[in-house]
């Protein structure tokens, strides 16, 4: 045999192990149906009671009780007005995994709500080089993911940043100007959760997360960046808030592309409706702004996950589902507490 049929067989067999990794990391990832719960504990610590057909209930049990399967969870770096610190985080977390949750740990990178339109770096790391913050990154994500391991709550998936679609740690990260920088920066983050593994946990599933679930324009420009530089992950995570980010159709367009591109498992890791009139006062939305429209609209998008091609589509989402009385009408509770139709929509998938 000469060395070019030999190349050509090594080529076909990596290509072929290659292809059958993916695969069994698809086959083996059971949808994901949850929610961000990270202000369910605060709203419980203050008293607040949720409540299902009346009776009060612990918040997190409604859940579980429905077929929600993960939390979700953020960490902010060191927050001054909300509570979502590593010791709250780990609280809420170490409950939800004692109950049967998988969880999901989303760092910010931040002191603050990090979006698409703002990323500030935290205090403590104001004034550091471009070097300096990569290995702040780096210790801060390693040592934080070693205390979730020390308590026995360590996550099943871990988001390098939350919708950084135009990067994060600004102005060291931003996008468009900084991709070298940003791509250190997810590296960094990265490699700090590997290395807080050891053998007596799971390697976490890793998920770069954008907020353009209905732009496929955006949606390419990013992971094509992404994979140029080699960013080693597992999950594309989107948002999809139809009032931001376009309608079912360009949803279900951008499914399709993201399977039929990327090959990866998509999971709209943030999406939300309203159940009184918020967002649609002065158009028509696709669904009225009502507790039944607002599950009509979940069980809509759940379908165009569910059937994106080469089930690519992982999972939905709710963001913030469980606040203090109702405060948002994106939650599944009304203001006395008591749960919303919306909490039924995956009743039918529950695993027993």
């Amino acid at each position: 045999m000469n060395h070019k049929n030999i190349f050509l067989i090594g080529l076909f067999c990596i290509l072929v192990f290659s292809v059958n990794s993916v695969y069994s990391q698809i086959s083996n990832f059971n949808y994901a149906i949850g929610a961000d719960l990270s202000f369910l504990k605060s709203a419980e610590d203050m008293g607040f009671k949720f409540k299902e057909d009346g009776v009060p209930k612990d918040g997190l049990k409604i859940f579980k009780d429905h077929g929600y399967e993960w939390i979700r969870l953020r960490l902010f770096h060191t927050p001054t007005r909300l509570p979502n610190n590593l010791q709250y985080t780990i609280e809420l977390a170490s409950k939800a995994k004692a109950m049967g949750f998988k969880f999901l740990l989303n760092y910010h990178y931040s002191d603050t709500w990090a979006d698409p339109g703002k990323q500030y770096t935290p205090a403590a790391w104001e004034g550091k080089t471009h070097k300096e913050l990569v290995e702040a990154v780096y210790e801060y994500t390693k040592s934080t993911m070693v205390a979730f391991r020390e308590a026995g709550s360590f996550p099943e998936m871990v988001q390098i940043g939350n919708e950084v679609i135009n990067g994060m740690l600004w102005p060291d990260g931003k996008l468009p100007d900084n991709w070298d920088n940003f791509a250190d920066l997810l590296k960094a983050g990265i490699r700090g959760v590997y290395d807080a593994c050891n053998e007596t946990v799971k390697k976490p599933l890793i998920m770069i997360h954008i907020d353009q679930g209905g732009n496929k324009e955006k949606t390419r420009w990013f992971f094509d960046k992404i994979q140029s530089y080699g960013i080693d992950f597992d999950i594309i995570g989107q948002s999809y808030y139809p009032w931001w980010h376009g309608t079912l159709l360009d949803l279900r367009d951008n499914m399709i592309f993201m399977a039929e591109t990327y090959r990866k498992p998509i999971i709209l890791v943030e999406v939300a409706y309203c159940s009184s009139p918020t967002e649609y006062k002065e158009r028509p939305g696709p669904f009225p702004e009502t507790p039944e429209g607002q599950k009509e609209f979940l069980e809509e998008v759940n379908k165009i996950v569910t059937t994106a091609p080469g089930k690519y589509g992982a999972g939905v989402f709710w963001w913030e589902p469980a606040t203090y009385g109702g405060r948002s009408t994106r939650d599944y509770f009304d203001e006395a507490g008591n749960v919303l139709p919306v909490i039924t929509v995956f009743d039918r998938y529950t695993r027993r």
